[in-house]
């Protein structure tokens, strides 16, 4: 009994020094990092800039001025110009994928070209880390003379705070948390459990995990989206869906609702499923939408 104690009280002092060590880690680590992403927020709106003097160039405009970057939310920016131009959506696309290339914050954004009359969409589009996720559309189309603002929307950047040490101090985290679950619990073998994100719909398998289709052995692959809109309707198989809950579910956490993506997304996932004669999506209309599995 007495060696018992001794080691429980060893133990609760082994805690109470590895809960110290995350208190110094998280401090030090916040007083070494400094400025780093306020540094990266100000080179950005220096890149923005230059994307507004690039497209003035391309429009045959050398002389006027665009005017000073405006933050109008936490990730969104818009830029504004003194005169009124013409652009070509492919090179308005070019330019901002080469430009904010270089900023290390920006893997997800959305762009749309205002018309300053009513901030009414003349043309946008939404590039993606993933490249098979872009939606850019009408690139051959030239579009008129007008006086646009262009509005560029970032995603967050994720659980990084503001000063930039919670990112830094995860891995200690982590690292301190196993220790100490390891020395409160005891260890166990843990079931052997089935992968549970694997569907089966109609002949085919569907794996969350690894985007993939598979039937008869053929395997087809899936784009992040397309797996987030077919695993809606995988967890809801012949119901229906309503068309705001899957925008809503799909498209709000990365600030920005298109409808017409909606639909391509759809169209998409319609060809893949066709090798199963059994399996469709078919349109409630006035409703939404209803994976339809027979046989």
């Amino acid at each position: 009994m007495l060696v018992k104690r001794n080691f429980l009280a060893i133990k609760r002092k082994h805690m109470g020094g590895l809960l110290i060590l995350v208190f110094i880690s998280i401090i030090c680590v916040a007083f070494s990092i400094t400025g780093n992403n306020d540094f990266d927020l100000a080179r950005r709106e220096i890149l923005l800039r230059r994307i507004g003097h690039e497209i003035l160039l391309q429009s045959g405009d050398s002389t006027s001025r665009v005017l000073p970057v405006k933050k109008i939310a936490g990730n969104e920016y818009q830029i504004s110009f003194e005169n009124a131009f013409a652009f070509q959506p492919e090179s308005l696309v070019n330019t901002t994928q080469r430009l904010l290339a270089k900023d290390p914050l920006a893997s997800d954004y959305v762009v749309n070209v205002l018309n300053c009359a009513n901030a009414s969409v003349a043309y946008g589009y939404a590039i993606s880390r993933n490249k098979k996720d872009d939606i850019v559309a009408c690139k051959g189309r030239r579009q008129p003379m007008g006086c646009y603002i262009i509005d560029i929307k970032f995603k967050p950047a994720g659980i990084m705070t503001k000063n930039g040490f919670l990112l830094g101090s995860l891995a200690v985290l982590a690292f301190v948390g196993f220790i100490f679950l390891r020395s409160v619990k005891p260890r166990k073998v843990l079931p052997d459990t089935q992968h549970t994100g694997i569907f089966t719909l109609g002949s085919m398998s569907f794996d969350v995990e690894t985007r993939k289709l598979m039937i008869n052995g053929k395997t087809i692959d899936l784009t992040r989206t397309e797996t987030r809109v077919l695993h809606i309707f995988a967890l809801s198989p012949n119901e229906v869906i309503d068309r705001s809950r899957l925008q809503k579910e799909i498209w709000e956490d990365e600030g920005v609702i298109v409808g017409r993506s909606l639909d391509m997304f759809i169209s998409k996932l319609r060809k893949k499923l066709e090798f199963d004669p059994n399996i469709k999506i078919v349109v409630i209309r006035g409703k939404g939408y209803k994976l339809e599995i027979s046989g």
